[in-house]
């Protein structure tokens, strides 16, 4: 029994040294805030890839006034 119980405190405190690591999080969060960053530069480039700015920029906001009204 106290083999068995030094393999269950030993595999718990294990368990909890990778829980508590959070080595690498940080850098999650900047390559998702760079993904926000490269989809939004895409849609807009998108969006305005017809020609003339401010016509394409009337037009979005005639177009989204209509899916709203």
């Amino acid at each position: 029994m106290k083999k068995l119980t030094a393999l269950y405190v030993k595999s718990v405190n294990k368990m909890n040294g990778f829980v508590k690591n959070e080595r690498g999080s940080q850098t999650l969060e900047w390559i998702g805030i760079a993904a926000v960053v490269v989809i939004a530069v895409g849609v807009i480039s998108t969006a305005f890839s017809g020609g003339d700015f401010g016509n394409t920029v009337k037009d979005k906001f005639v177009e989204f006034i209509d899916k709203i009204g």
